[in-house]
């Protein structure tokens, strides 16, 4: 394993830049919040807010995709970052196939999804488009060789999405229970996307835990190509239980590739939800916040208040009940034991952006 501490002078080039127009925008926030931006230069020391970037392997993100990498200043002066405005605020998700019968607990997954989404990119206002049916994008399909499940083409989705983007979108996402594969020649892909047309496809098929097991409900037994055109065969199509840790292996994906569309390039700087990942174990060390350097990126993108976002985060993650049915029947409990380690996280935030 190695670690990968940058200096503490490196650091505050990366977050606060020496050109001198964004030296005076750094100083605009306040004592706190720059107080909190900073303790970014004390990563890896005990008790510290942020936590360098561990690199376990060669197949992990950083040795197997040299990048370079983007500090604050480059993502500002970014001729193609792209910033919402008056006319393109809304981030629109798009489910694709089933995700349950209404009222099911994947059913109100997506609303939760929404709603992360919502306090995330605090500021800008997220909608739900009405869910369609695979046969409506008229996308081709695969029977996966090695795993036996279904998959459908990520080409064919994102076309359908540019079709289907509204005129105030800044960017939308399909959402899919599906497995996904970009090309014939490749094996399966957890998402695709055009950051130039803001618009990608992500599918958490894979974020089942037993996913890759021979019993996953998932699994055609038919191992024959299925005729293109007969969607049929995604009728009852299998939604896996919503877990607390498929609800949090699905926040941080949607908000990483939604990340990218504002410019944000993966992160090489501090343990970031922005950082890269080849595999499922290395996302899952990723933690569920910006670093620094990538919170100052989005913050200038949005406008919103530090506190305040930390705060409707926090609120998201402690609402354990979600909202009643029109009969006042409760409906499921939002599974959120594994966001434990993000809302301890996010109150320490709180302790030093609220201080006197």
């Amino acid at each position: 394993m190695k670690v990968i501490q940058h200096s503490v002078e490196t650091l505050q080039t990366a977050l606060i830049s020496n050109r001198q127009d964004l030296v005076t925008l750094y100083n605009k926030y306040t004592k706190n919040e720059r107080h909190l931006l900073e303790e970014g230069f004390h990563s890896g020391q005990p008790g510290s807010l942020f936590q360098p970037i561990t690199v376990h392997s060669d197949s992990d993100w950083i040795p197997a995709h040299p990048e370079e990498p983007q500090d604050f200043e480059s993502f500002y002066r970014d001729l193609y970052r792209k910033t919402p405005d008056a006319s393109l605020h809304t981030i629109y998700i798009q489910t694709i196939g089933s995700f349950g019968e209404v009222g099911s607990q994947t059913d109100q997954y997506v609303e939760w999804l929404r709603d992360y989404c919502q306090v995330f990119f605090y500021g800008l206002s997220v909608k739900l488009l009405p869910a369609v049916t695979v046969a409506e994008t008229r996308c081709s399909f695969r029977i996966n060789s090695n795993s036996h499940n279904i998959q459908i083409r990520t080409r064919d989705l994102l076309r359908f999405l540019e079709e289907r983007k509204p005129k105030d979108a800044f960017c939308i996402v399909g959402l899919t229970m599906i497995d996904l594969y970009p090309k014939d020649s490749w094996n399966f892909v957890f998402g695709e996307a055009s950051l130039s047309m803001g618009m990608g496809v992500f599918s958490f098929a894979r974020y089942d835990d037993n996913f890759y097991s021979r019993s996953y409900a998932g699994r055609l037994q038919k191992q024959l190509q299925p005729k293109q055109g007969d969607y049929s065969v995604f009728d009852d199509y299998y939604t896996p239980p919503i877990s607390s840790t498929l609800l949090l292996r699905s926040c941080k994906t949607m908000t990483h590739e939604i990340g990218h569309m504002f410019g944000i390039q993966h992160c090489q700087w501090l343990n970031c939800v922005m950082q890269g990942s080849n595999h499922l174990e290395e996302s899952d060390r990723r933690p569920l916040d910006f670093c620094p350097v990538c919170l100052r990126k989005i913050q200038v993108a949005i406008g919103f208040k530090i506190a305040e976002r930390y705060q409707a985060l926090l609120q998201w993650m402690e609402e354990n009940q979600s909202q009643t049915s029109c009969q006042s029947v409760p409906l499921f409990p939002k599974p959120t034991e594994t966001f434990h380690t993000s809302k301890l996280w996010l109150r320490r935030c709180l302790d030093i952006l609220q201080s006197t």
